[in-house]
């Protein structure tokens, strides 16, 4: 019987598995508050109300300086973005990451990732995976 070894080596797959570890540890572990904040600030207090699903743009402001909470599917949607916004910072900047999120992408059928996390219920799923091929070629 042959023993099961893990590779330590740094490869760029391991690199990315990494990662894509760190940001969603953070997405999980950090305040709505603050995650409210940080897309307010990325996207604009209208962006983020828009890819958040609700009409009233006042109400991020509200989020993010911890005097509401979103609703359960408003959330997960600013945790997704969050952790998109995250992951292509870290590989790029905050500006390539406000500027992708508007924009047509190809692997979405040409819709900007804020509208397809805003309006399919597996938004979020795509837009990772569209930020992870951003991300992997460019």
């Amino acid at each position: 019987m042959s023993a099961l070894t893990i590779s330590n080596e740094i490869t760029p797959e391991n690199a990315a598995r990494e990662q894509l570890r760190a940001v969603h540890d953070q997405a999980v572990r950090t305040p709505i508050a603050d995650i409210a904040r940080y897309i307010q600030s990325l996207l604009g207090q209208k962006w983020t109300a828009y890819l958040a699903g609700i009409a009233d743009p006042k109400a991020v402001g509200k989020w993010a300086r911890g005097a509401r909470k979103p609703q359960p599917e408003s959330e997960r949607k600013l945790r997704d973005a969050y952790q998109i916004a995250l992951l292509i910072s870290m590989v790029d900047d905050e500006e390539t990451a406000r500027v992708w999120f508007g924009g047509m992408n190809p692997v979405l059928d040409h819709r900007a990732p804020a509208w397809v996390i805003a309006n399919l219920p597996d938004g979020g799923d795509r837009a990772m995976n569209a930020a992870l091929a951003f991300v992997a070629y460019g």
